[in-house]
């Protein structure tokens, strides 16, 4: 993804809004900023634009596959989810580049009695809540996917359960913010948030320092690494967990779905490659791709789809899911400090969660509005 960096003689000292962290969560809600008329948005990115957790993500946005229950993370990712065909639609229109909106659903496959039950419990509430699932057999399944293994007992196929072309999608969004006039700054670390007298006044970095009445923190799995100048500590707490991820060259008709398990899932993309993900892992910001993922995704892999063991790996990489202690994404206004927005602690869920996202901090920063639900995501929460 090339764009230039400006010079820091170019670099504009005073901004409305700054936004820490350009990935697909912080270009998303730059870009709802300057449409709303904003002319003065900065993202600072510590790397290269989307190049972290939005790169190395599968790009799923399956909100019901992984559902439990309605509660209001639920309804916070089928809203975002929803969101999707217009949001890919106007990217297009504004830069020319197909996010690769992929509609065709998700299927999630059952191997045992226990998988079943599960799976049972997972149909009839989402059915009763007047939610879009299919029952199938396991032939029905092999109808639909021939590729997945003979002893598939049963399935759940999610039509609108999706998937985006992740990488497609960032670059998408760079290119948008330039047209809208964001000032972009990559390869640049912020230390700390300036605050005075309980209001944001602007941000330190190592190269630059900026005026700013609102700031965004955006920064993903190194979130907790941006202090505050009144404390000198992070105030929200939020640690990488690593997902290694596998690819695989495939036949384009090889599969069709994403197709998940109990214990991963094969995302398939046009490009005639396929892939296989991933793992858990609790190691700091160590990015390494190890034997033992690679092995634990494999067996995932081939237990799904037995054909790919004769498939080539194409390629495979490792990111940093920001996970904050409770699971839940950490979203809207820090306690009483005027203009401190938190974007962060996606987990799993960033890709998914990118348009509502957006359109939550951006009316907060603009209107200073939150809907009710919010408030299981805010900041606050954690004292």
């Amino acid at each position: 993804m090339n764009h230039s960096t400006p010079k820091q003689s170019e670099l504009t000292r005073t901004a409305d809004v700054v936004i820490i962290g350009g990935g697909v969560i912080g270009l998303s809600i730059a870009r709802q900023l300057a449409l709303r008329g904003l002319r003065n948005v900065t993202v600072i990115e510590r790397g290269e634009f989307g190049k972290e957790a939005s790169w190395a993500a599968g790009g799923i946005l399956a909100p019901q596959v992984e559902a439990d229950r309605a509660d209001d993370f639920f309804e916070l990712a089928r809203a975002s989810r929803d969101l999707y065909p217009a949001f890919a639609r106007a990217l297009q229109d504004e830069t020319g580049i197909d996010v690769q909106l992929e509609q065709t659903g998700t299927l999630y496959v059952g191997f045992t009695e226990d998988d079943e039950h599960e799976m049972r419990r997972r149909f009839d509430w989402q059915t009763r809540a007047g939610l879009r699932v299919e029952w199938l057999s396991g032939e029905d399944a092999r109808h639909l996917e021939p590729n997945i293994a003979s002893n598939v007992r049963c399935a759940l196929r999610f039509p609108d359960d999706w998937q985006v072309e992740n990488r497609s999608l960032t670059g998408a969004l760079v290119k948008a913010n330039q047209k809208l006039g964001v000032q972009l700054i990559a390869n640049c670390e912020i230390r700390s948030v300036r605050i005075e007298e309980r209001r944001v006044t602007g941000i330190e970095g190592e190269t630059t320092s900026i005026e700013a009445a609102n700031v965004v923190i955006a920064a993903g799995a190194w979130t907790s690494k941006i202090k505050t100048s009144e404390t000198n500590s992070p105030a929200v707490q939020i640690e990488p967990v690593r997902g290694q991820m596998l690819c695989f060259q495939i036949e384009p008709t090889f599969a069709h779905h994403v197709i998940y398990s109990s214990r991963g899932y094969l995302v398939p993309r046009r490009s005639g490659s396929l892939l296989a993900g991933s793992t858990s892992e609790r190691v700091g910001f160590d990015k390494s791709v190890t034997d033992e993922g690679a092995v634990s995704i494999k067996s995932m892999a081939f237990e799904i789809a037995p054909g790919l063991e004769s498939a080539a790996i194409l390629d495979s990489w490792a990111g940093f899911r920001p996970h904050a202690p409770d699971d839940l994404p950490v979203l809207g206004s820090a306690g009483d400090i005027a203009g401190w927005f938190y974007a962060t602690g996606h987990y799993r869920n960033g890709i998914l969660l990118a348009p509502i996202t957006a359109e939550i901090i951006a009316e907060a920063v603009v209107n200073r509005k939150s809907p009710p639900f919010l408030e299981s995501f805010s900041p606050d929460r954690f004292g």
